[in-house]
């Protein structure tokens, strides 16, 4: 018995956001929507991957923003991820309190929090 790889990371939404989630996730961050099977589309949110990464949005009535929890979303060239998210309207928070990496934190369209981080060479201070 052995943990084999993360499948996907959910986050939830309030009800009828597919619209401003979609703008983010695919026009921000450059991810590709993908089908839900068709017993779970009727719940509303969306599906999301880039990559081998996967986000699932769920709808949740009651929804509050998770301000904590968050996905670690692993990026290339993190100075030019930042700049898009800025260019498109994301806060971005810098952290250097991790060590060897860089990494920010920013928020989707409906207040959750993400983190994206990028390892530092060897080299690198």
């Amino acid at each position: 018995m052995t943990l084999v790889a993360v499948d996907h990371v959910q986050l939830a939404a309030p009800p009828g956001s597919e619209v401003a989630l979609r703008a983010y996730y695919v026009d921000v961050l450059g991810m590709k929507e993908i089908a839900k099977p068709p017993a779970l589309a009727a719940r509303g949110g969306c599906w999301f991957r880039a990559g081998a990464v996967e986000l699932h949005l769920g709808v949740e009535a009651g929804f509050r923003p998770a301000r904590k929890a968050h996905p670690g979303l692993r990026v290339r060239n993190i100075s030019a991820y930042a700049e898009r998210l800025a260019a498109r309207g994301a806060e971005i928070v810098w952290d250097d309190a991790l060590p060897g990496h860089r990494r920010f934190y920013s928020k989707d369209t409906v207040g959750n929090r993400l983190e994206f981080l990028e390892r530092k060479p060897p080299t690198q201070p």
